[in-house]
């Protein structure tokens, strides 16, 4: 049967309020794409790199464009580049969705890049993997890595050609039983399993799981990827643990890695650098040859200098005998114990007095200890910003130095991870209620466990065949602290209709700009927040604040729920809809920060809460609300698919059983006066926005991986069984199967929450009905973005339920947008755009920039404020404005 689509002259009206004629266009008439003949790829810093790592991103594809297994190619500068992709994600359909992509790492990158059909180019000198029974090898052009299968060794060792320049590398981590003076448990690395999940030839990935054991425990398990790029001497290492010990008894102070490093030749040829600020190095050697009374020569000291082997007969006969008379220094440590403030010191040896070298304030952190034979170099990204970190090198004036880069630092306080604050006679619910009257926090004495989150550390480790000069370990340091990037172009992403309704940036009208103004100061105000406020630490980095106080002029840190944000209405969202827009560098890192710490440290990985993140608090893990509307995939999904990262992937993919946790925690338990029906085993209420759209995100993103039909039966489940109530989505709450994925009962009451469409329910939606037909669920789903924000009187002459207040009426307006994209209704659009201008329980459109420069000794410091500011506002305002540009962009009326 043939569809044939006719547009009328009233519809083309109609179409020009809403905007384009393609808003016209049903899905199913967009599926006939056509393969896009080149997909422009670029570097998000906007030029080619000094020196890229590796690559690896994510391109988009229209439906139905690209066959799966379709081979695809990569070209930079016009010529082709050796490649490898793979699939990330599929239509329904089956045609390919989102393909990711390597690139091998080097120096000489190309400025513009391009995806186009084709055979991939194989590099010349491919990484490669060869598995045996109790050994996996990894070999990059000259450089081998051994892993074990088992042990108390992470890597084996590391040779650069026939010449070891590396022993083994192991985890460590300790543990101490009291937050002062408690004692100490040293703990290392076992090797449980070793998989490999990629072979080459330009991209390999080896993921090895444990757990850290010692004196008889074992806990803090953690899995660690190695990534080898062809071209590259070094791995891309992603380190992940879950804290699971009492966080009344045990106390993590230490965790890290520690590599052997054999070394070789005299000590003044012996060399060790460490990385300070950007293009600054702290490089010295074992033996000093400058400086001293008697001179060397210029050809030693420049040898030295430069990190080459000292020419012996070059040396001046007055130094030459007296070489053992000058001490060596064998210990060096970098210690970054806050975000601004580094002290480097150094000893001869054990037992010896430290001395100051230097101090600085936020050191890139990058070690290497070696010598012209070879060494070893080991970066991590965020060192200053995840304080306390360190570097320390010891023994270098022996045959075997010790790297060990610390995640946190011995010498720092030991993680405390108690809950900050007493009972304060709050064992009841209804005490519990009157705390959340006057700090807005949930409190519950033992649901503020840390028990069961996690954080992941990204570092770099090189196998160096000699010590590499200046110039390169500077570039080293900074390609780890702030790796290059590739993404598509935004007007590409666009094209391929992913990620719901958004649209590129358009200053087309004096309103428009407006708009997209704020838009832009809104984020870059939150952005530069970040350092202006030190949102700083191993557990803080990548969270904002969630309400600003105006009288101290600092953001609510210490009071209950106004503390950290934990992804509150969406802030995750907002930021990614603004990266795809504009492709913004800043806005990507700021982005990708906060999807590694939300999607880790206020999530649980194990335990009783596994599945559910931590609602907004003064620490992650305070508050007592644990819902999925936090631990939400739809927050990862856009990073996972614009890089490919794997452990973002295992984050989304532990999610899927999440609705099973809430078989023992009740989320609505102290809602006073709520109603608390008797349900049968293995039936749960739940909500519709809060809940079930944050359960099947992951849902949705593992049916589109994987192509499993469970993961979609599951979905149209949910979508058949809320179509199918009296009332649909304005039911709001629902008796639901946990088996079967259904909801229950008749659906013949109403409950509106202002929170069921803030947690990407409107954004999950319109990709759900775009994928699925499912007629009952599209009408449920519009009633509800048509009645949210209705007037009183077109309520009570709907409905026989009286009107209760709503609240978020300005984030509203994007589904009454949506409604009036989607029935193409003028007036919905007129009313969404004044739903919008209106700022009630929102932010509000600006007149030019409101942000404001604040002195004077009533405040910390200099400082910058956007007045009224609190980040529920500022994340709905931003997808509200992103979401009606798209949706209704010419129904924008010229004022406000």
């Amino acid at each position: 049967m043939t569809s044939i689509l006719t547009i009328g002259r009233r519809d083309m009206l109609r179409a020009s309020l809403m905007g384009s004629a393609a808003a016209l266009i049903p899905s199913a008439a967009r599926a006939a794409s056509t393969m896009p003949r080149s997909t422009p790829v670029r570097w998000i810093d906007g030029e080619a790199p000094r020196l890229s790592l590796g690559q690896t991103f994510g391109v988009p594809w229209p439906r139905g464009a690209v066959k799966p297994g379709a081979p695809l190619a990569v070209r930079g500068d016009g010529k082709p580049l050796p490649s490898q992709h793979w699939t990330l994600a599929t239509w329904p359909d089956g045609s390919l969705k989102w393909s990711a992509h390597a690139l091998p790492a080097g120096m000489d990158q190309p400025a513009t890049l391009d995806v186009a059909p084709g055979r991939p180019t194989a590099p010349k000198a491919g990484v490669m993997v060869r598995e045996q029974a109790d050994m996996v090898e990894i070999v990059s052009g000259a450089t081998r890595w051994r892993i074990p299968r088992s042990g108390a060794v992470a890597i084996a060792g590391a040779w650069a050609g026939d010449r070891q320049v590396m022993g083994p590398l192991t985890l460590v981590a300790s543990i101490d039983d009291a937050p002062e003076n408690g004692r100490r448990t040293q703990l290392t690395g076992r090797i449980d399993r070793v998989t490999v999940e990629q072979k080459g030839p330009v991209r390999a990935v080896v993921r090895i799981e444990g757990m850290h054991a010692g004196a008889g425990r074992s806990l803090l398990p953690f899995t660690m990827r190695l990534y080898a790029y062809a071209g590259g001497d070094h791995l891309r290492v992603v380190h992940s643990f879950i804290f699971d010990g009492d966080p009344g008894k045990d106390f993590v102070s230490s965790l890290g890695l520690v590599a052997a490093v054999p070394m070789a030749g005299a000590p003044h040829d012996r060399h060790v650098r460490l990385a300070t600020t950007q293009g600054h190095l702290f490089s010295e050697a074992v033996r000093p040859l400058t400086g001293l009374r008697r001179d060397p020569g210029e050809a030693a000291r420049a040898a030295q200098i430069a990190g080459r082997a000292v020419p012996m007969d070059a040396m001046a006969d007055s130094v030459r005998p007296l070489l053992d008379r000058i001490p060596t220094w064998s210990d060096f440590s970098l210690s970054q114990l806050s975000a601004d403030g580094f002290a480097i010191v150094k000893r001869t040896q054990a037992g010896h007095a430290w001395v100051d070298a230097t101090a600085g304030t936020r050191a890139l952190g990058l070690g290497y200890v070696g010598s012209p034979m070879g060494g070893v170099a080991l970066a991590a990204r965020y060192f200053w910003q995840r304080h306390p970190t360190q570097i320390d090198i010891s023994d270098a004036a022996s045959d075997e130095a010790r790297m060990a880069l610390w995640l946190w630092s011995p010498d720092a306080r030991p993680m405390d991870m108690r809950p900050y604050r007493g009972v304060l006679g709050m064992e009841g619910y209804d005490a519990q209620n009157e705390g959340l009257a006057i700090t807005y926090e949930d409190y519950e004495p033992g649901w503020d466990s840390a028990t069961g989150t996690a954080r992941t550390s990204e570092l770099t480790l090189w196998a160096c065949a000699a010590t590499p000069g200046a110039d390169r370990l500077a570039a080293m340091a900074q390609a780890n602290a702030v790796p290059p990037q590739l993404m598509v172009e935004p007007q590409r992403i666009h094209a391929a209709n992913v990620f719901g309704p958004w649209a590129l940036p358009d200053r087309s009208t004096p309103m428009k700009a407006r708009i997209e103004d704020q838009i832009t100061n809104l984020a870059a105000f939150y952005e530069a927040e970040v350092d202006r406020r030190r949102w700083y630490g191993f557990w803080n980095h990548g969270d904002i604040m969630h309400t600003y106080d105006a009288d101290r002029h600092q953001w609510r840190y210490d009071i209950g729920g106004f503390a950290w944000d934990n992804s509150e209405l969406s802030p995750d969202l907002w930021l990614w809809l603004s990266v795809l827009r504009t492709g913004d560098a800043g806005l990507f890192r700021f982005a990708e920060a906060m999807t590694r710490h939300t999607g880790e440290v206020d999530v649980y990985h194990l335990g009783r809460f596994k599945g559910l993140g931590t609602r907004h608090g003064v620490q992650h893990w305070s508050d007592s609300s644990k819902q999925p509307r936090i631990s939400n995939a739809i927050y990862r999904r856009i990073y996972y698919y614009l890089t490919g990262d794997e452990r973002v992937g295992d984050l989304m993919r532990d999610l899927l059983l999440s609705d099973q946790t809430l078989a023992h925690v009740e989320i609505g338990r102290k809602v006073p006066g709520a109603e608390r029906k008797t349900l049968p085993d293995g039936v749960i209420e739940m909500t519709f926005g809060t809940t079930w759209c944050a359960v099947a995100s992951s849902w949705l993103a593992e049916w589109e991986r994987t192509g499993e039909r469970k993961w979609r039966d599951r979905l149209l489940a949910g979508m058949t069984s809320i179509g199918g109530l009296q009332y649909g989505w304005l039911t709001g709450t629902a008796p639901f199967d946990l088996s079967t994925g259904r909801f229950l009962g008749k659906g013949d009451s109403i409950s509106v929450s202002h929170l069921n469409a803030v947690f990407g329910a409107l954004e999950l939606n319109a990709e759900l009905l775009d994928l699925l037909d499912v007629p009952a669920y599209r009408t449920a789903w519009l009633d509800y973005c048509r009645w949210f924000n209705a007037p009183r009187a077109q309520w009570e002459a709907k409905f026989p339920f009286p009107y209760r207040g709503r609240n978020l009426r300005e984030g509203h307006s994007r589904l009454t947008a949506y409604l009036a994209h989607e029935t193409r209704d003028p007036a919905m659009a007129r009313r969404a755009w004044e739903e919008f201008f209106s700022g009630e329980a929102g932010l509000g459109l600006s007149q030019g920039d409101p942000r404001v420069t604040l002195q004077g000794p009533q405040i910390l410091g200099p400082t910058v404020e956007w007045p009224h500011v609190s980040t529920n506002a500022a994340a709905q305002w931003g997808l509200a404005a992103i979401e009606n540009l798209a949706l209704i962009p010419d129904a924008l009326p010229a004022q406000s």
